[in-house]
């Protein structure tokens, strides 16, 4: 598989705009090359609806009811959501061009735009993405077991606790030490775990997600790896 086609396997590609026949036309010419494609037909349709943790781009048009595409762009920065935005608009606006790439868009089109030039947009936005996103890197069995051996036991201790959907505070107060000391230990039972998940999304640490993966990685290592030691019993 080359580079091309890992980043197809890892991208969304995000379509929002309120001509629907355009967003038809254009969803199927970039699948039929390849890409995943989920196309929203408003600002807020996207908000509600998107999984910000996934590498890829958006191509969002400038001009849309309830909430414009520059407007969606402000909010997202707010939001620390990095994805690579694409924006399509029917007339040329220098000064408007201008404030979306300072703002941090991937590029400014002119609709009509041809199928190659967004194609070469949408291939290197992604591709920077995905770079961004370092998607996580499988170790073989002997190196999980190398690394997590390096697992303290109160680190398992809190990794279990973590697992039940514990807050640091409660997991503090079952273990007898402070919230602060449980974050220590979780920062870094992170560092020792099969894999490293650097450049994420910092609205994913927000959600949670960030626990949520580092338990979920944890875990199943030290399923994988140990199966017949009772290591989260300890």
């Amino acid at each position: 598989m080359n580079r091309l086609e890992t980043v197809k396997e890892l991208s969304l590609v995000r379509v929002v705009g309120d001509d629907l026949a355009h967003c038809s036309a254009m969803s199927f010419m970039l699948e039929s090359k390849g890409w995943t494609v989920a196309a929203y037909n408003s600002a807020k349709e996207f908000l509600i609806n998107d999984k910000p943790g996934q590498p890829g781009c958006l191509i969002l048009d400038v001009n849309m009811p309830e909430m414009t595409g520059l407007e969606l762009q402000e909010h997202l920065n707010q939001q620390g959501n990095t994805v690579p935005i694409i924006f399509l608009t029917s007339y040329g606006d220098i000064d408007m061009a201008v404030n979306a790439l300072h703002s941090g868009a991937a590029d400014f089109l002119q609709k009509p735009v041809k199928s190659e030039k967004l194609l070469a947009s949408v291939e290197k936005a992604a591709t920077a993405s995905v770079t961004l996103a370092e998607p996580l890197r499988v170790m073989s069995q002997e190196e999980a077991k190398q690394k997590l051996s390096l697992i303290t036991e109160r680190e398992i201790q809190i990794l279990k606790l973590t697992s039940l959907r514990l807050s640091s505070r409660a997991v503090g107060e079952r273990l007898g030490i402070s919230d602060r000391t449980v974050e220590s230990h979780r920062a870094s039972a992170g560092k020792k775990t099969p894999a490293s998940h650097q450049g994420r999304n910092p609205s994913a640490d927000r959600s949670g997600e960030r626990y949520s993966w580092l338990k979920h990685s944890a875990m199943l290592f030290l399923k994988i790896s140990f199966p017949s030691e009772d290591l989260l019993s300890r």
